[in-house]
């Protein structure tokens, strides 16, 4: 982990895993020379950035040839419905 964390900004929480996951990622740890607990942020911190990045919100300007809007091609709703 690369970043000055402030104490303020991290959260503990319980993890449950399988045994096995967690023998390699001791195994890991120690072949690296750190913590668990430090292996196991990097990994939260690596799918978080790429959770964070593939949901970016992205806005470009097309035109539609075939007359069909966003909303009947895109794969996720364009926007939420409302209540």
């Amino acid at each position: 982990m690369n970043q000055i964390l402030d104490r303020r900004s991290i959260r503990r929480t319980t993890v449950a895993a399988s045994r096995a996951s967690l023998e390699t990622l001791e195994a890991e740890a120690r072949r690296r020379g750190i913590s668990l607990s430090a292996l196991m942020a990097e990994a939260i911190d690596e799918k978080a950035s790429k959770l964070h990045a593939s949901r970016r919100p992205r806005f470009g300007v097309a035109r539609s040839t075939d007359g069909r809007s966003a909303a009947e091609v895109a794969s996720e709703p364009v926007a939420h419905p409302l209540s």
